[in-house]
């Protein structure tokens, strides 16, 4: 027999799994995933840093992990440098894997950088349980709780999250025309792969980095706010910035989190969703176009547009649940997104924005 471990649930719920990563108590936001394929690339993005995450998908681990590789100083198979979850449960989990970049198996990358996790578990019903009652605080224990009475549950909504996973100093990749700030609030790889495919340079700066203060030394033309995890509240610094950006009318690209930080530097508002969307298939439309594409998403937070200016539109929309997906301005360059057009993992349907976006900045800059 293996070790059992124990998801407790603030509402009272507990259940039983037997353990296949670190034997380490941990506290987060239970959240779960309905992807297929991609847990690689999903546990290391940054959005998911703190989170408990609960995989639908039925099996687990049958293709291992990758090996930390780099490419350019970015990781090659990882959308960052570690694990960003800080728990997993799955209903089966796969220890014989088959994959021609598996390097270990999923249980032992999960062991090497102390992540618990927890198998044989009943994701459908948990899942249901969290669509029933929203997204929930919770543990993961392995000593067996009699009740979850006395518990104290740790809401990391209630801090900036995003000051753990953002680069701690700037960086700069590429040696391209468009010279892109990209703030990085906990951003995926790819992001700066994509992007450097378009004759640019990336100036990466930490979330709250002054680009309009006396110690910035860097030149740009236009501004990226990556994806990153909690409420987009919490980065007062990033919005003060981003409101200075859009009164000097700098060209801006938000993605995720950049989406509502963008939102909230305009004076419109953010809520939370009562379970987010994280998956690879969530069919949104743009709303300009009128056509529809399948995304990839990670985000438990959403921009009210009811909230939004007059000088503001939606841009793109969810199509099940009707929440919003993006917004521009009506005549400046600025556009942000809530989906992920990098994917890893997910459709590429949505890559186009990055050429959109520069193509945009190369129009403004012309004029200006």
């Amino acid at each position: 027999m293996g070790i059992k471990g124990y998801l407790i649930l603030e509402n009272g719920d507990i259940l039983e799994g037997e353990s296949f990563g670190a034997k380490t108590e941990v506290d987060g936001e239970v959240v779960f995933n309905t992807g297929m394929v991609g847990y690689p690339e999903g546990f290391t993005d940054p959005s998911y840093f703190r989170q408990i995450l609960v995989m639908t998908y039925p099996l687990i681990g049958n293709y291992g992990a990758p090996p930390k590789l780099y490419t350019d100083n970015l990781p090659k198979f990882l959308e960052s440098e570690k694990i960003q979850i800080k728990g997993l449960i799955v209903s089966s989990y796969i220890e014989n894997n088959t994959h021609w970049q598996s390097a270990s198996s999923l249980s032992s990358w999960l062991y090497n950088e102390g992540i618990p996790a927890l198998s044989g578990i009943d994701t459908r019903t948990l899942t249901k349980i969290l669509r029933s009652f929203g997204v929930m605080k919770g543990k993961i224990s392995f000593t067996k709780p009699r009740s979850t009475s006395g518990f104290i549950f740790d809401d990391i909504n209630s801090r900036n999250l995003v000051s753990s996973v953002s680069i701690k100093e700037p960086k700069i990749y590429g040696n391209g025309k468009i010279r892109l700030v990209l703030i990085d609030c906990g951003f995926k790889s790819n992001q700066i792969k994509l992007l450097l495919k378009h004759d640019t340079t990336i100036i990466h700066v930490p979330w709250s980095y002054d680009l309009f203060g006396q110690g910035n030394r860097y030149h740009f033309d236009a501004i990226f706010i990556s994806n990153g995890p909690g409420d987009p509240k919490m980065v007062k610094e990033t919005i003060e910035t981003i409101k200075q950006a859009i009164g000097r009318k700098i060209p801006i690209l938000g993605i995720c989190l950049g989406n509502q930080i963008l939102a909230l530097a305009t004076g419109a508002d953010t809520f939370k969703l009562k379970y987010g969307h994280r998956s690879q298939n969530q069919p949104v439309k743009d709303e300009i176009s009128g056509k529809c594409y399948v995304t990839s998403q990670n985000h438990g937070f959403a921009v009210d547009t009811k909230s939004l200016r007059e000088d503001w539109i939606p841009w793109f929309t969810n199509l099940n649940d009707n929440t919003n997906e993006g917004i521009r301005h009506m005549s400046l360059p600025f556009f942000s997104i809530q989906f992920h057009p990098e994917a890893t993992p997910g459709p590429t349907d949505t890559e186009w924005i990055f050429p959109f976006f520069i193509e945009e900045v190369k129009k403004w800059l012309k004029k200006n």
